[in-house]
């Protein structure tokens, strides 16, 4: 059985067309692509779409986020930003920054970089923030025939939002991964195939990972969009998988860590493994 994993992103991916990248939809709102890459040269787009069958406003952001060992991402205040990160927020530029989309009708995000003189080879990232504005709440007239109400009334209102990492690239920068130990553990959410994926050098890495059986073509389990930024030298990746599957995960594997697609598919890092 082969199961694939959107692996590193917060929310599930989706398709805009056969020959369209990756996208990623929260509420009624489609992104792609997923990340952004500059090199300072020129700059690129980012599309939104509004799949819902209402109009919809969105305000467009950048924030900080800095990966941890688990390979989660945490949200960091601009006043503890390093010198980094506060050069990647001054140096993207990007427009609008706030949108109403009709239904199902798509619109461009233009994303730049404006490189300042001197600046340090090396990667610098931000991560810009698409959050859905909730419409205004119309005021009710009071109906003379009911009773006032008593006490408090809370409504909630779900905001939604998803974030993609824009990458800023200076230099000539390298980066090499090493594939650790393997195992199947048991989270708050069942079972997950669990693997040490160790970076060095001085840039982030980013790709998909295949599962496979020795002897057997087919693999066992697929997860795409699987990074290691460089404020980290080692995560932990932690794919969730059905009981079934984690049984047929244990034993001899082999594990290969490959480019995205996009960019030729090239191998990684690659290990073979005995899963306990």
């Amino acid at each position: 059985m082969l199961r694939f994993i959107k692996g590193f992103c917060l929310f599930s991916a989706a398709a805009l067309g056969a020959a369209a990248p990756p996208a990623l939809a929260a509420g009624d709102l489609l992104v792609a692509p997923t990340r952004v890459i500059l090199d300072g040269s020129r700059g690129t787009e980012v599309v939104l779409n509004n799949i819902g069958s209402e109009s919809a406003t969105y305000r467009i952001s950048l924030e900080i986020k800095r990966m941890t060992a688990a390979g989660g991402l945490d949200e960091i205040d601009e006043a503890n930003a390093t010198p980094a990160e506060r050069a990647a927020l001054d140096m993207i530029a990007f427009s609008p920054r706030r949108v109403t989309l009709p239904p199902n009708q798509p619109q461009v995000i233009r994303v730049g970089v404006r490189l300042p003189e001197g600046l340090a080879p090396g990667e610098y990232r931000a991560h810009m923030l698409f959050r859905a504005v909730p419409d205004a709440t119309p005021a009710v007239a009071a109906d003379p025939a009911r009773p006032a109400p008593t006490g408090v009334s809370i409504a909630l209102t779900p905001i939604y939002g998803i974030t993609i990492p824009i990458i800023v690239r200076v230099g000539d920068l390298g980066v090499t991964a090493t594939i650790g130990d393997a195992r199947v553990g048991v989270t708050k959410d069942g079972p997950a195939f669990e693997f040490d994926l160790a970076r060095s050098g001085d840039r982030s890495v980013y790709g998909d990972i295949e599962v496979t059986r020795p002897g057997v073509a087919e693999p066992l389990l697929l997860a795409r969009g699987i990074a290691v930024y460089p404020e980290v030298g080692e995560r932990r990746v932690s794919l969730p998988v059905p009981p079934e599957l984690a049984a047929q995960l244990k034993g001899p594997v082999h594990i290969r860590y490959s480019e995205d697609r996009d960019i030729g598919g090239g191998t990684i890092a690659e290990a073979d493994r005995v899963v306990k």
